[in-house]
């Protein structure tokens, strides 16, 4: 039963934003017989910085969800944030310390790299094309930077994106070899497609698939289909996936640890979701 001690996520975005989460974490919580619930909150953008720091005035809040189009502007407004939020230039979940204090941490990325890594890909010291250095491109990117990797090579069509995500990672992570400017995927451990790019049939692909190893690891960002045209054509060389849906599952595990609460699996919040799409 929601009552005063029911504790709070609010999930908060642009009023027309379409928020999945309630369905995915709040059958979890029914389940797991947590009383916690995730409440969805429009807030337009001029309103959001005000909005933020009242939602943390509540005494029963435990955290907040950020999305689009508020990730960026939060870095601002924090207190704290990690190596991921500085790459990434964004941040979706932050939390109150005991002294009041707001921190953030980014985890869009994080989610891609769970589940790369319990498909059984070892990432530390991987060699890594990342094509998109968009918002989730720039996630991603950070995510793989912290787990270890040795080697990344950016790529976007626009070359100053590529570039200012490469200039970042360079300076958070100097031990790293960062270079920007080709998509060639031959010789990386791990492909990925953050652009909308081989969602469909007779789609340009964003990459030359011939150049790619059998024993290359590719993932996508894309979650409208599970097999896009894309992943058909990176499995019908060989490789190993992972679809776009499963960045989504695997990352939530990954919040519900930061916010503090019992954790769970993928598959176990894929059982219980109650997503239509």
């Amino acid at each position: 039963m929601i009552n005063g001690n029911t504790e709070i996520i609010a999930h908060i975005g642009y009023p027309t934003h379409s928020f999945k989460s309630p369905m995915i974490y709040n059958p979890y919580f029914e389940q797991a017989g947590i009383n916690a619930v995730v409440v969805p909150m429009g807030c337009q953008t001029p309103d959001y910085p005000a909005f933020l720091k009242s939602v943390f005035s509540l005494t029963n809040i435990r955290g907040a969800l950020i999305t689009m189009p508020h990730k960026v502007v939060t870095v601002g407004l924090l207190d704290e944030v990690t190596p991921t939020v500085k790459v990434a230039g964004a941040c979706n979940a932050v939390k109150r310390t005991e002294d009041g204090r707001l921190v953030g941490d980014m985890f869009d990325g994080a989610g891609f790299v769970r589940g790369v890594q319990r498909k059984g890909l070892n990432l530390t010291g991987a060699r890594v094309l990342v094509v998109g250095s968009g918002g989730v491109g720039c996630a991603i990117a950070a995510s793989l930077a912290g787990a270890g990797i040795g080697a990344i090579s950016l790529f976007d069509v626009n070359t100053a994106s590529a570039e200012g995500l490469g200039q970042r990672l360079k300076q958070n992570y100097p031990a790293i070899d960062v270079k920007t400017g080709s998509n060639d995927p031959a010789g990386f451990d791990l492909v990925v497609n953050a652009t909308p790019m081989g969602m469909n049939e007779g789609d340009p692909l964003p990459v030359d698939v011939k150049r790619l190893s059998a024993d290359t690891f590719v993932g996508e960002v894309v979650m409208k289909s599970e097999i896009t045209a894309f992943l058909a054509a990176a499995r019908a060389q060989g490789c190993r996936v992972q679809v776009g849906s499963d960045m989504l599952f695997e990352q939530i595990p990954a919040y519900l640890e930061y916010f503090g609460f019992p954790t769970t699996t993928a598959e176990n919040l894929r059982s219980v979701a109650k997503l239509s799409y």
